[in-house]
Protein backbone atom coordinates (compact mmCIF):
# COMPACT_ATOMS: atom_id res chain seq x y z
CA UNK A 1 0.00 0.00 0.00
CA UNK A 2 1.38 3.33 -0.95
CA UNK A 3 1.93 5.66 1.92
CA UNK A 4 0.32 9.13 2.24
CA UNK A 5 2.87 11.54 1.60
CA UNK A 6 2.35 14.82 3.47
CA UNK A 7 3.64 18.08 3.31
CA UNK A 8 4.20 20.81 6.08
CA UNK A 9 3.04 24.93 5.58
CA UNK A 10 4.61 26.77 8.88
CA UNK A 11 6.26 25.39 11.66
CA UNK A 12 4.88 28.56 13.86
CA UNK A 13 2.79 26.59 15.51
CA UNK A 14 4.65 23.92 17.86
CA UNK A 15 1.63 21.50 17.41
CA UNK A 16 2.59 20.45 13.92
CA UNK A 17 5.91 19.13 15.51
CA UNK A 18 3.94 16.90 17.61
CA UNK A 19 2.26 15.51 14.17
CA UNK A 20 5.21 15.42 12.48
CA UNK A 21 7.09 13.13 14.95
CA UNK A 22 4.21 10.65 15.33
CA UNK A 23 4.00 10.71 11.07
CA UNK A 24 7.60 9.63 11.15
CA UNK A 25 6.64 6.58 13.16
CA UNK A 26 4.05 5.36 10.42
CA UNK A 27 3.65 2.73 8.47
CA UNK A 28 0.63 4.31 5.75
CA UNK A 29 2.47 8.18 5.47
CA UNK A 30 5.37 10.39 5.23
CA UNK A 31 6.61 13.52 5.26
CA UNK A 32 7.87 15.00 2.24
CA UNK A 33 8.24 18.65 2.33
CA UNK A 34 7.99 21.88 3.79
CA UNK A 35 7.59 25.29 3.49
CA UNK A 36 7.64 28.31 5.89
CA UNK A 37 7.60 32.16 5.50
CA UNK A 38 10.51 32.18 8.33
CA UNK A 39 13.65 30.97 6.40
CA UNK A 40 15.70 29.76 9.81
CA UNK A 41 12.81 27.82 11.40
CA UNK A 42 11.58 26.63 7.88
CA UNK A 43 15.38 25.17 7.42
CA UNK A 44 16.11 24.12 10.77
CA UNK A 45 12.90 22.07 11.23
CA UNK A 46 13.24 20.51 7.34
CA UNK A 47 16.43 19.54 8.76
CA UNK A 48 15.40 18.16 11.90
CA UNK A 49 12.47 15.65 10.30
CA UNK A 50 15.01 15.02 6.83
CA UNK A 51 12.58 16.58 5.12
CA UNK A 52 13.46 19.12 1.66
CA UNK A 53 12.77 22.80 2.44
CA UNK A 54 11.21 24.85 -0.24
CA UNK A 55 12.16 28.70 -0.25
CA UNK A 56 8.55 29.80 -2.04
CA UNK A 57 5.25 28.94 -1.19
CA UNK A 58 4.40 28.11 -4.83
CA UNK A 59 7.18 25.42 -5.05
CA UNK A 60 5.09 22.92 -2.55
CA UNK A 61 2.01 23.79 -3.99
CA UNK A 62 3.23 22.88 -7.40
CA UNK A 63 4.15 19.76 -6.29
CA UNK A 64 2.27 16.43 -7.65
CA UNK A 65 3.22 14.09 -5.24
CA UNK A 66 1.95 15.84 -1.96
CA UNK A 67 -1.57 14.34 -0.74
CA UNK A 68 -2.28 16.79 2.20
CA UNK A 69 -0.34 19.57 3.66
CA UNK A 70 -1.10 20.47 7.43
CA UNK A 71 -1.17 24.49 8.00
CA UNK A 72 0.05 25.82 10.94
CA UNK A 73 0.94 29.08 10.43
CA UNK A 74 0.22 31.72 12.73
CA UNK A 75 -3.68 31.83 12.88
CA UNK A 76 -3.93 35.52 10.87
CA UNK A 77 -2.56 33.39 7.82
CA UNK A 78 -4.54 30.74 7.97
CA UNK A 79 -7.47 31.49 5.58
CA UNK A 80 -4.86 32.54 2.61
CA UNK A 81 -2.53 29.17 2.94
CA UNK A 82 -5.58 26.54 3.52
CA UNK A 83 -7.39 28.49 0.36
CA UNK A 84 -3.95 28.77 -1.71
CA UNK A 85 -3.21 25.14 -1.09
CA UNK A 86 -6.84 23.64 -1.69
CA UNK A 87 -6.59 25.70 -5.09
CA UNK A 88 -3.48 23.85 -5.56
CA UNK A 89 -5.19 20.28 -5.40
CA UNK A 90 -4.29 19.81 -2.02
CA UNK A 91 -6.37 18.41 1.00
CA UNK A 92 -5.65 20.66 4.42
CA UNK A 93 -4.95 19.53 7.98
CA UNK A 94 -5.56 23.16 9.68
CA UNK A 95 -4.53 24.13 13.30
CA UNK A 96 -6.33 25.96 15.23
CA UNK A 97 -8.07 28.34 15.38
CA UNK A 98 -9.87 28.41 11.97
CA UNK A 99 -9.19 32.19 11.35
CA UNK A 100 -8.99 35.06 13.25
CA UNK A 101 -12.10 36.58 11.43
CA UNK A 102 -15.76 34.99 10.14
CA UNK A 103 -14.64 36.41 6.63
CA UNK A 104 -11.82 34.17 7.02
CA UNK A 105 -13.34 31.36 7.81
CA UNK A 106 -16.22 31.99 5.15
CA UNK A 107 -13.56 31.69 2.64
CA UNK A 108 -12.17 28.42 3.56
CA UNK A 109 -15.15 26.96 3.61
CA UNK A 110 -16.23 28.70 -0.16
CA UNK A 111 -12.57 27.50 -1.35
CA UNK A 112 -13.64 23.79 -0.13
CA UNK A 113 -16.88 23.61 -1.45
CA UNK A 114 -15.12 24.57 -5.12
CA UNK A 115 -12.36 22.66 -5.00
CA UNK A 116 -14.13 19.91 -2.97
CA UNK A 117 -10.35 18.76 -1.44
CA UNK A 118 -10.82 16.74 2.51
CA UNK A 119 -10.43 20.20 4.64
CA UNK A 120 -10.03 19.13 8.89
CA UNK A 121 -9.46 21.18 11.98
CA UNK A 122 -6.97 19.42 14.04
CA UNK A 123 -8.39 19.44 17.52
CA UNK A 124 -6.61 17.20 20.13
CA UNK A 125 -9.79 17.38 22.58
CA UNK A 126 -12.24 14.72 19.60
CA UNK A 127 -8.95 12.07 19.61
CA UNK A 128 -8.47 12.17 23.64
CA UNK A 129 -10.16 8.77 24.78
CA UNK A 130 -11.12 10.38 27.77
CA UNK A 131 -13.43 13.04 26.12
CA UNK A 132 -14.61 10.24 23.55
CA UNK A 133 -16.03 8.05 26.36
CA UNK A 134 -17.56 11.21 28.09
CA UNK A 135 -19.31 11.88 25.23
CA UNK A 136 -20.58 8.21 24.10
CA UNK A 137 -21.81 8.57 28.03
CA UNK A 138 -24.07 11.69 27.60
CA UNK A 139 -25.12 10.04 24.10
CA UNK A 140 -25.91 6.79 26.36
CA UNK A 141 -27.94 8.44 28.74
CA UNK A 142 -25.74 7.77 31.28
CA UNK A 143 -26.68 10.72 33.51
CA UNK A 144 -29.80 11.52 32.12
CA UNK A 145 -30.33 15.19 30.43
CA UNK A 146 -27.76 17.32 31.35
CA UNK A 147 -28.38 20.38 32.42
CA UNK A 148 -24.62 22.28 33.35
CA UNK A 149 -21.81 21.35 31.83
CA UNK A 150 -18.21 23.10 32.91
CA UNK A 151 -14.98 22.61 30.91
CA UNK A 152 -11.55 24.30 32.83
CA UNK A 153 -9.08 24.30 29.62
CA UNK A 154 -6.09 26.36 31.11
CA UNK A 155 -2.05 26.64 30.53
CA UNK A 156 0.72 28.46 32.60
CA UNK A 157 2.39 30.25 29.50
CA UNK A 158 2.27 33.87 30.28
CA UNK A 159 4.68 33.11 32.99
CA UNK A 160 6.92 31.93 30.91
CA UNK A 161 9.39 34.25 29.80
CA UNK A 162 10.86 32.08 26.71
CA UNK A 163 7.20 32.09 25.59
CA UNK A 164 6.40 35.73 25.31
CA UNK A 165 9.82 36.56 23.83
CA UNK A 166 11.05 33.76 22.00
CA UNK A 167 9.65 32.09 18.91
CA UNK A 168 5.73 31.22 20.37
CA UNK A 169 5.41 34.89 21.26
CA UNK A 170 3.09 35.70 17.91
CA UNK A 171 0.67 33.81 20.56
CA UNK A 172 0.12 36.93 21.88
CA UNK A 173 0.07 39.51 19.21
CA UNK A 174 -3.70 41.01 18.83
CA UNK A 175 -3.27 41.33 14.77
CA UNK A 176 -1.62 37.49 14.11
CA UNK A 177 -3.51 35.92 17.19
CA UNK A 178 -6.36 38.25 18.23
CA UNK A 179 -5.90 37.04 22.14
CA UNK A 180 -5.10 34.19 24.41
CA UNK A 181 -8.50 33.06 25.10
CA UNK A 182 -9.05 32.79 21.20
CA UNK A 183 -6.05 30.74 20.62
CA UNK A 184 -7.14 28.17 23.58
CA UNK A 185 -10.54 29.00 24.75
CA UNK A 186 -11.06 27.97 21.12
CA UNK A 187 -10.52 23.90 22.02
CA UNK A 188 -13.06 23.42 25.17
CA UNK A 189 -15.67 25.58 22.75
CA UNK A 190 -14.94 23.19 20.07
CA UNK A 191 -15.48 20.34 22.75
CA UNK A 192 -18.74 22.05 23.96
CA UNK A 193 -20.12 21.60 20.45
CA UNK A 194 -18.93 18.28 20.01
CA UNK A 195 -19.47 16.47 23.17
CA UNK A 196 -23.68 18.15 23.05
CA UNK A 197 -23.90 17.82 19.12
CA UNK A 198 -25.69 21.63 19.04
CA UNK A 199 -24.70 24.89 19.14
CA UNK A 200 -25.69 27.75 21.91
CA UNK A 201 -27.97 30.42 22.02
CA UNK A 202 -26.22 32.90 23.83
CA UNK A 203 -23.37 33.66 25.42
CA UNK A 204 -22.41 36.19 28.85
CA UNK A 205 -18.21 36.23 29.40
CA UNK A 206 -15.51 38.10 30.94
CA UNK A 207 -12.55 38.78 29.07
CA UNK A 208 -9.59 40.38 30.42
CA UNK A 209 -5.98 40.19 31.57
CA UNK A 210 -5.84 39.77 35.30
CA UNK A 211 -2.38 38.57 36.51
CA UNK A 212 -0.38 40.46 33.61
CA UNK A 213 0.01 42.34 31.21
CA UNK A 214 1.68 40.71 28.14
CA UNK A 215 -1.05 39.49 26.41
CA UNK A 216 -4.01 40.89 24.51
CA UNK A 217 -6.21 39.11 27.70
CA UNK A 218 -4.90 36.33 30.01
CA UNK A 219 -8.08 34.84 31.46
CA UNK A 220 -11.59 34.58 30.23
CA UNK A 221 -15.07 32.96 31.56
CA UNK A 222 -17.62 32.22 29.11
CA UNK A 223 -21.16 31.30 30.50
CA UNK A 224 -23.34 30.07 27.18
CA UNK A 225 -26.88 29.12 27.22
CA UNK A 226 -28.41 26.54 25.01
CA UNK A 227 -32.39 26.47 23.96
CA UNK A 228 -33.14 23.85 26.00
CA UNK A 229 -31.82 25.71 28.97
CA UNK A 230 -28.76 24.09 29.24
CA UNK A 231 -25.67 26.44 30.77
CA UNK A 232 -21.93 25.34 29.41
CA UNK A 233 -19.20 26.82 31.31
CA UNK A 234 -16.04 27.55 29.74
CA UNK A 235 -13.02 28.91 31.94
CA UNK A 236 -9.49 29.71 30.33
CA UNK A 237 -6.79 30.74 31.93
CA UNK A 238 -2.99 31.01 30.20
CA UNK A 239 -1.71 32.14 33.85
CA UNK A 240 -2.50 29.07 35.90
CA UNK A 241 0.22 26.88 37.49
CA UNK A 242 -1.37 23.74 38.42
CA UNK A 243 -4.74 22.01 38.39
CA UNK A 244 -6.62 18.63 38.87
CA UNK A 245 -10.51 18.65 37.98
CA UNK A 246 -11.01 19.89 34.79
CA UNK A 247 -14.72 18.73 33.60
CA UNK A 248 -17.64 18.51 35.07
CA UNK A 249 -21.16 17.18 33.49
CA UNK A 250 -24.23 17.65 35.57
CA UNK A 251 -27.29 15.49 34.49
CA UNK A 252 -30.78 14.78 36.39
CA UNK A 253 -29.24 11.04 36.98
CA UNK A 254 -25.83 11.51 37.78
CA UNK A 255 -22.35 13.44 37.06
CA UNK A 256 -19.63 12.93 35.42
CA UNK A 257 -16.04 14.43 36.63
CA UNK A 258 -12.83 14.71 34.32
CA UNK A 259 -9.35 15.00 36.16
CA UNK A 260 -6.05 15.91 34.73
CA UNK A 261 -7.33 17.01 31.30
CA UNK A 262 -5.42 19.91 30.31
CA UNK A 263 -1.45 21.12 30.72
CA UNK A 264 -1.23 22.56 34.20
CA UNK A 265 -3.54 19.59 35.73
CA UNK A 266 -1.30 16.70 33.76
CA UNK A 267 2.12 18.09 34.76
CA UNK A 268 1.64 17.95 38.38
CA UNK A 269 -0.50 14.58 39.68
CA UNK A 270 -1.48 13.00 43.02
CA UNK A 271 -0.24 9.93 43.26
CA UNK A 272 -3.13 8.02 42.08
CA UNK A 273 -4.34 9.52 39.35
CA UNK A 274 -8.35 9.15 38.60
CA UNK A 275 -9.29 10.34 34.84
CA UNK A 276 -12.97 10.31 34.60
CA UNK A 277 -15.15 8.49 37.46
CA UNK A 278 -18.86 8.89 37.04
CA UNK A 279 -21.85 8.72 39.59
CA UNK A 280 -24.83 7.29 38.81
CA UNK A 281 -28.60 7.91 40.99
CA UNK A 282 -29.73 4.58 40.26
CA UNK A 283 -26.66 3.11 41.43
CA UNK A 284 -25.97 5.48 44.65
CA UNK A 285 -25.14 2.30 46.42
CA UNK A 286 -21.24 2.14 44.10
CA UNK A 287 -20.81 5.42 45.10
CA UNK A 288 -18.06 7.26 42.12
CA UNK A 289 -16.76 4.48 39.57
CA UNK A 290 -13.17 5.25 37.84
CA UNK A 291 -14.00 4.32 34.84
CA UNK A 292 -10.09 3.60 34.23
CA UNK A 293 -9.14 5.74 31.59
CA UNK A 294 -5.31 6.10 32.01
CA UNK A 295 -4.18 9.80 32.50
CA UNK A 296 -1.42 10.86 29.79
CA UNK A 297 1.77 11.07 31.57
CA UNK A 298 2.17 14.85 30.31
CA UNK A 299 -0.36 17.03 27.83
CA UNK A 300 2.02 16.61 24.91
CA UNK A 301 0.84 12.81 24.37
CA UNK A 302 -2.54 14.42 23.91
CA UNK A 303 -1.39 17.04 21.49
CA UNK A 304 0.64 13.99 19.79
CA UNK A 305 -2.67 11.47 20.01
CA UNK A 306 -4.24 13.84 16.51
CA UNK A 307 -1.77 12.32 14.14
CA UNK A 308 -2.91 8.92 14.29
CA UNK A 309 -7.06 9.75 13.86
CA UNK A 310 -5.92 11.92 11.06
CA UNK A 311 -4.11 9.83 8.69
CA UNK A 312 -7.35 7.51 9.55
CA UNK A 313 -10.11 10.58 8.56
CA UNK A 314 -7.72 11.54 5.37
CA UNK A 315 -7.88 7.95 4.25
CA UNK A 316 -11.17 7.64 4.87
CA UNK A 317 -12.18 10.51 3.47
CA UNK A 318 -14.07 11.97 6.38
CA UNK A 319 -12.72 15.22 8.21
CA UNK A 320 -12.20 15.12 12.28
CA UNK A 321 -13.76 18.58 12.28
CA UNK A 322 -15.68 19.97 9.32
CA UNK A 323 -14.99 23.39 7.95
CA UNK A 324 -18.41 24.23 9.24
CA UNK A 325 -17.42 23.30 12.96
CA UNK A 326 -14.99 25.16 13.05
CA UNK A 327 -16.34 28.88 11.85
CA UNK A 328 -19.03 27.42 14.48
CA UNK A 329 -16.50 27.44 17.50
CA UNK A 330 -14.86 30.75 16.04
CA UNK A 331 -18.29 32.45 15.89
CA UNK A 332 -18.89 31.56 19.54
CA UNK A 333 -15.39 32.87 20.61
CA UNK A 334 -15.87 35.75 18.94
CA UNK A 335 -19.21 36.48 20.33
CA UNK A 336 -17.69 35.50 24.18
CA UNK A 337 -15.15 38.54 22.93
CA UNK A 338 -17.95 41.18 22.11
CA UNK A 339 -19.97 40.13 25.27
CA UNK A 340 -16.64 41.18 27.75
CA UNK A 341 -16.37 44.26 25.94
CA UNK A 342 -20.03 45.81 26.03
CA UNK A 343 -21.38 43.45 28.90
CA UNK A 344 -23.70 42.64 27.18
CA UNK A 345 -25.53 39.33 26.21
CA UNK A 346 -24.50 38.39 22.67
CA UNK A 347 -27.36 36.24 20.69
CA UNK A 348 -26.07 33.48 17.95
CA UNK A 349 -25.68 33.71 15.06
CA UNK A 350 -23.36 36.23 15.45
CA UNK A 351 -21.75 37.81 12.46
CA UNK A 352 -19.82 40.99 13.82
CA UNK A 353 -16.09 40.83 14.76
CA UNK A 354 -15.41 43.37 17.53
CA UNK A 355 -11.89 45.05 17.81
Amino acid sequence: MAKLRIGILSFAHGHVNAYAHQIKTFDDAELVGCWDDDSARGEQNAANFGIPYHTKLEEILARTDIDCLMVASETNKHADLCCAAMEAGKNVLLQKPMATTLEGCDRIIATRNRTQQWFSLAFQMRCDPQNIRMRELIAEGAIGRVGLIRRRHCIPVLFHKAFIEGASKWHISKEANRGMFFDDAIHPIDWMLWTLGRKPISVIAEIDNILTSVAPDDTGIALFRFEDGLMGEIVNSSVTWAGENTTEIYGDKGVIIQNHGDSPSCGIKPPHPVGVKLFQSDKSELGWQDLGLPVPAGHGERIAGVARPFINALKAGVPMCTAEEGRISVELCLGAYHSAQTGQRVRFPYEGNPA
